[in-house]
């Protein structure tokens, strides 16, 4: 017992009953430092027969069986944590496949998505030429059906060339062709 052993402290120990049921487990044992020291007995020091250094006490195994320390707090923690079990795999598995899944509808949508605004994006653009070439110019000026004239045949060079923007080409705007 540390508190009081010395017997010159000012308290006394009141928890006796408790240091009873606990003083043989292997956190409260105090485990000796160095050998038992004994006196009038045995003499504190061997006289050495030979003064090898390699006879030195500190070289001779120790006669106090030593137990190994209990784990740490912190240890105890880090290896109750660094298990890994089966279902923890097989569940971290199952979301990578569920996410793989997820990400894969969520491209073919986009692809969906995208070919649905080509698709509408077409058909805009017919509906416009289909409006250009049905526009009446019986009742425009010659300028605006000198316009629209173009813009028919801009039209008409799309759909024979399958171009889908303006043409640049001059040589169909050439009157002698």
């Amino acid at each position: 017992m540390w508190f009081g052993a010395t017997g010159n402290g000012k308290k006394s120990f009141n928890h006796t009953l408790c240091w009873e049921a606990v003083k043989d487990c292997k956190r409260f044992r105090i485990i000796p430092t160095g050998p038992e020291v004994v006196l009038n007995e045995t003499p504190l020091h061997d006289t050495p027969a030979s003064d090898s250094p390699m006879d030195s006490p500190m070289s001779q195994p120790s006669p106090i069986k030593k137990d190994p320390r209990p784990i740490g707090r912190k240890a105890a923690k880090a290896k109750r944590g660094s298990k890994s079990t089966p279902t923890a795999s097989k569940y971290l598995e199952e979301l990578a496949k569920q996410q793989a899944m997820r990400l894969e509808m969520d491209m073919k949508q986009q692809q969906h998505d995208m070919a649905m605004e080509v698709q509408a994006t077409k058909e805009r653009v017919a509906k416009a030429d289909r409006d250009i070439m049905a526009m009446d110019t019986t009742h425009m000026s010659p300028e605006t059906k000198q316009y629209w004239k173009l813009e028919r045949r801009d039209v008409m060079r799309r759909k024979l060339f399958r171009d889908d923007g303006p043409s640049n080409t001059d040589w169909l705007n050439d009157e002698n062709h």
